[in-house]
């Protein structure tokens, strides 16, 4: 018996329509279980609580965020070493030793083509793209 072991991405961000674009393109190419927080609290969470592979960041959400969610992901001894891509328009990519220096593993530009997110998010994670959904 063999079963394909799969990733588990949360994705906090505070817009239904992105929660549903992103959360349909990861688990129809990827196969990935997709957790969703609607905020940077909700985020801290179900971060602890999911133990999620990887974190996708909206930078942009009322309260709370990306930058300042990060930092308190950063300082949970169970949330720091997890890996966090961000997903915004906020910043220009032109400089991604920005999003390095906060700590981040890469971010990916708003808007965004849902066909190749699955490759950008691999190719910052280091992931095998051999292991995703055919």
């Amino acid at each position: 018996m063999t079963t394909k072991a799969t990733k588990k991405i949360l994705f906090i961000d505070d817009e239904p329509y992105m929660q549903y674009i992103v959360k349909a393109c990861l688990e129809k190419f990827a196969g990935w279980e997709v957790v969703v927080a609607k905020s940077g609290l909700e985020g801290l969470i179900k971060a602890e609580i999911e133990k999620p592979d990887a974190i996708l960041l909206d930078g942009m959400m009322p309260e709370m965020n990306g930058i300042i969610c990060l930092q308190k992901l950063q300082l949970n001894p169970k949330t720091q070493s997890l890996p966090v891509i961000f997903l915004t328009a906020k910043w220009s990519l032109t400089e991604p030793h920005r999003f390095l220096e906060l700590g981040a593993v890469g971010a990916i530009a708003k808007p965004f083509d849902p066909l190749t997110l699955v490759t950008k998010m691999t190719k910052i994670l280091g992931w095998n793209v051999e292991n995703l959904k055919a």
